[in-house]
């Protein structure tokens, strides 16, 4: 079964699951589309011509992609008037998949629906953050080094034990043993208090 359908002035021959290029036509990717201007259906009964068009049927189809055809250079001159003028232009169009030829009466088959990804949990709601720039000898690198390593709150440095100490320090360019116990839990008691 095929059909001739007139798609922004231009005519073409459509068949059921095959796509066609055709100039640009409104609608975004994905969107689904009918052309009701069928010139000529022709299935098992035989051919049927319209006048100008078939009444009642009409093809569904679906928007692929939009994109832009090949260059065209338009170039034009008029000799011994020293006018010259070179332009290039790239025509619209639309990739578009033929879902249906419909006839009279008929109605477009419904398709499948495809299982929308479900909505991942909302995250957990992080604790409230403390400003740990306000530490003297923290600045914002060593601020988002500790919350990578989830310290947010002047709490959290309180309570780190030697080991957790030990290991920051290991892991962070700059931070020392010393540093921690000597001026940031210090500092963090103050703060917190």
């Amino acid at each position: 079964m095929y059909a001739i359908v007139d798609i922004a002035g231009k005519q073409f021959k459509v068949e059921k699951d095959r796509f066609v290029y055709a100039p640009s036509v409104a609608g975004e990717t994905g969107a689904s589309v009918e052309f009701d201007r069928v010139l000529l259906i022709e299935d098992d009964n035989g051919v049927e011509v319209g006048t100008p068009t078939v009444s009642g049927a009409r093809v569904a189809g679906t928007i692929l992609e939009h994109g832009r055809g090949d260059k065209v250079i338009v170039f034009k001159k008029k000799r011994r008037k020293g006018y010259k003028k070179k332009q290039g232009h790239r025509q619209g169009y639309s990739k578009i998949m033929i879902d249906d030829i419909l006839l009279a009466g008929q109605k477009a088959a419904k398709k499948p629906k495809k299982e929308e990804p479900k909505a991942e949990a909302a995250p957990a709601e992080t604790p409230a953050q403390d400003d740990l720039k306000k530490i003297n000898g923290v600045g914002p690198a060593f601020e988002k080094a500790l919350n990578e390593h989830g310290i947010h709150t002047y709490q959290q440095i309180i309570d780190l034990s030697a080991e957790e100490i030990e290991k920051l320090a290991e892991e962070v360019d700059g931070v020392t043993v010393e540093m921690v116990q000597d001026d940031w839990i210090p500092q963090a008691k103050e703060l917190n208090a």
